[in-house]
Parts: structure tokens; sequence; C-alpha cells
């Protein structure tokens, strides 16, 4: 039984509401200091009041001892049972064979025989008198001889009763307080997290990351702030995602329709090669394979876009010096009629990467470089090795007719084209995988202006 109580109760801790958890615990900890409170003050109005009836006791015991000095065991004054009259008092022998023969009015016991002897210190002791509350001191009075004063304590027994229902009464006050209160810090210290759920419950509902937590004025900020920025910035981020992704689209969708009308066109017309010549079946043949070969390179291409990060095969020391001379010389067979001069140190450069995926970031700033400077003109790449606080660093630069202001922001966007490349092949994806494939190696690509003309991509590590 009691197992499964303590199962149930971890089962509450874990799936009870926040708010109720949260009033709980603050009413369980205010009550419990109201409680404390009244306890020790209870404790401390029960001490004060017998501390003043332990001074009487002691003042009667002198006055008692003063008066009566040397007197025999029995009644030395009997009148406490009236509340009004003085302390009763008397002397107890260490002997029981010393006792009168008439019992006196307050009881003995062994300690106050204890007391007589001397083996024993004085103390105080609650007692009956004749049927009311009483508090009785025992001391030493002479050898073999102990003095017993008693006192009527109906005063202090009151008052103790009088401050314990007042301290009652106190304590509930503060526990009813309490639960309000608890009530209302969780109310106002979980507004923001409340607010928090029900937007991503709209948004759960609605599919639209534009709605927004509303914040305090400035100022105003605590830890539910923070949260509360921290998840409109996701909020945020989550948004443009969203939008690029149906950007992607939407391009992917625009880029995709004019191949694939091409191919519709050439299927069509080589299902009826019986009324092409042999030269026509050749050219709408040759047609179909390239076209197939650009929408699957397109379709590639979004592929690795659309996952927006690089994959984790192993990683290994490249050495990029290596590197370029292969893609350089890769690029000479794609764009014969364009020099690749290429430059780099004698010392070997190496970094940490994937060399088939620095492969294709160079392979696409080639191409996108022999594309532009057309028959004759040289594409200069150079390599230059890291100094003290900066890795290496690698140039493409060409010499056709360069970036326009208009168009640099956008260079690394998908499907961009500027004005001179759309009569040029390619899908404008090129530039977005190499930045995409740079930022998967900590490298960063930029594009500018190259001095002279031509235009200007920087690869650094």
């Amino acid at each position: 039984m009691s197992g499964g109580r303590r199962r149930l109760g971890r089962v509450w801790r874990r799936r009870g509401p926040l708010r109720t958890r949260l009033a709980l615990s603050v009413t369980a900890a205010v009550a419990l200091v109201a409680v404390g409170v009244c306890a020790a003050a209870f404790l401390v109005v029960r001490s004060a009041l017998y501390e003043q009836l332990d001074l009487s006791l002691t003042q009667s015991a002198r006055l008692a001892a003063q008066r009566n000095p040397g007197a025999a065991p029995g009644t030395l004054a009997g009148e406490c049972r009236f509340l009004a009259a003085p302390a009763c008092a008397e002397v107890v022998a260490a002997d029981p064979a010393e006792d009168p023969a008439t019992r006196g009015l307050l009881p003995v016991d062994p300690a106050a025989r204890e007391v007589a002897a001397g083996r024993k210190a004085p103390y105080y002791t609650n007692i009956t008198v004749a049927g009311h509350p009483a508090r009785m001191l025992t001391t030493d009075y002479a050898k073999g001889r102990a003095l017993q004063v008693a006192l009527r304590a109906d005063t202090v027994e009151d008052g103790i009763e009088e401050a314990a229902q007042w301290l009652v009464l106190t304590a509930v006050i503060g526990v009813v307080l309490a639960a309000l209160l608890g009530s209302w810090v969780s109310r106002t210290g979980l507004a923001p997290v409340t607010r928090l759920t029900a937007t991503a419950e709209r948004i759960a509902a609605t599919r639209d990351a534009r709605h927004r937590i509303e914040l305090p004025p400035p100022g105003r900020e605590d830890e539910i702030t923070r949260l509360a920025t921290s998840f409109n910035t996701m909020l945020g981020e989550l948004e443009q995602s969203i939008a690029a992704q149906r950007q992607l689209v939407a391009d992917a969708s625009h880029e995709l329709r004019t191949p694939l009308t091409a191919l519709r066109t050439n299927a069509e017309l080589l299902a009826r090669a019986d009324r092409l010549t042999p030269d026509q079946r050749d050219r709408a043949s040759a047609a179909l394979g390239r076209q197939l070969r650009e929408v699957t390179g397109l379709v590639g291409d979004l592929i690795e876009l659309a996952r927006d990060e690089e994959p984790q095969p192993l990683v290994e020391q490249v050495r990029l010096g290596a590197l370029v001379e292969h893609c350089a010389q890769a690029a000479r067979t794609h764009w014969p009629a364009v020099p690749f001069h290429v430059r780099v140190p004698d010392g070997p450069v190496v970094v940490p990467g994937v060399p088939a995926r620095l492969s294709r970031l160079l392979g696409n700033l080639l191409d996108n470089a022999a594309k532009f400077s057309g028959n004759g003109l040289p594409v200069e790449v150079e390599l230059v090795a890291g100094s003290p606080g900066r890795g290496p660093q690698l140039t493409v630069r060409d010499h056709g007719p360069g970036i326009s202001p208009d168009d640099l922001p956008h260079v690394f966007d998908r499907f961009n084209r500027a004005g001179a490349a759309r009569a040029l092949p390619g899908s404008g994806l090129g530039l977005a995988m190499a930045r995409q494939i740079a930022r998967a190696h900590s490298a960063e690509l930029t594009a500018e202006a190259a001095p002279g003309g031509g235009a200007l991509f920087r690869l650094v590590f």
C-alpha cells in the first residue's frame, strides 16, 4: 500500500500541472513559515509566563525560609487552594520517618527527598492542588530538610490557552493567505509561459510561423522574458527556413519547366522518327541526351542544396596544392579554349576536409570563371599559404564582364543568374553549392570586382 502511494506521488509530480505544483509549493513554503513562527511565538509566550510564575515561587520560598528558620517537617502555610491566597509552604525531611502524622497539602515524591539530602538540585513541577493547577518549587532549606513552595497556576494556564487559540487562528489565516499568494504567484509568474504555450499551439494548429510572443517593455526582462525572446528568435529562423523552402520549390519548378518542355518536345519528335531524316534523328537524339544530362544534374544539385548541410563522411588532411592542380587540369579539358594560370606555393598547404566536396567547390568556381572569361582570356588561380592567425587563401579570377554592383549581393543565391549569364549554360546553382560546401569546411567564400575588370572569388579557410 505504501509503495503504491509513493508511485502515485511520483506520477503526480511528473504529470501534475506546473501551475498547480508551483501554487502548492509556494503555499507549503509560506504556510510552513507561518506555522513555524506561530509555534515559536507560543513557546516564547509559554516560557515567559512560567518564568514570571517561577520568579514568584523563588521569592515566596525565600520569604518562607526567612520567617521560619530551622522549622520541623510539616506544613508552614497551606492557603494556596485559593487563587488570591499566598503560597503554600511545606518542609520535607530526607528521612520519611521524620514526617508528621498528618499528611501535608503538597505531594512529596522521592526527588524531594533527594533535594533534602543534598543529592539533587532544586526543581519546578506542575501539580494539582484541591483540583486546581499549581506550580511547585522544591529547593534546599536546611541540613536534611527541603522546602516545597506552591502557587496556583490558573492565570498562567489560561494565558497559555488564550495565546494558543490566537496563534492557531493566526496560523490558519496565514495558511489561507499563503494559498491565495501561491495562486497569485503561479498565475502571474507563469503568464509568459502561458502565452508561449498558446503561441506554440496556435502555430501548430495554423502552421503559420509568423506569430510572435509579446514581450514586456525594456527594463523588465527576466528569465521567462529571455525564454520568450529565444522562442521568438527560433520562430524567426523557422519562418525564414519555410520561406527559403517555398522559394526553392518555386525556383526549382520554374527552372525545370523549360528543360522538361524541351525533353517532351524531342521525345514526341523521336516518336515520329519515321518522318525524320537520319540527320534530324541524330540531332534530336543528341539534344534529348544533353537535356537529360542537364535535368539529371539539376535534380542532383537541388537534392544537395535542399539538405542545407553537408554529409559527414570521414574527414582527412587534404593537400590543397595538388587538389587545385587536379581541378585546373579537369577544367582545361572541359574548356580547351580558356587558358588556366595556376600558382601554388612550394611547400605543402594542408587543411582538414572531404576531397570530393572540395573538388566540387573548386570545379564550380573554375567552371563559372571559364564561362565568363571567353575564348583566349585567362583564368588566374592562386593559392596562398596561411599566415599567423589566418588560414590558407585561394583566389579565382576571370577577365570577363565582371559583376555589376546590383548583382553582387545575390551572386550566391540559388538560381540567381545575372543578365549577362542568361544566354550561357547553367542552372544558377553552382555558386550557391560552392558557398554551402565552403561553410561546411569552416571557410568563407566571397565575391568582389577584380581590379582592371572581371570577377574575383576569394576562399579563406
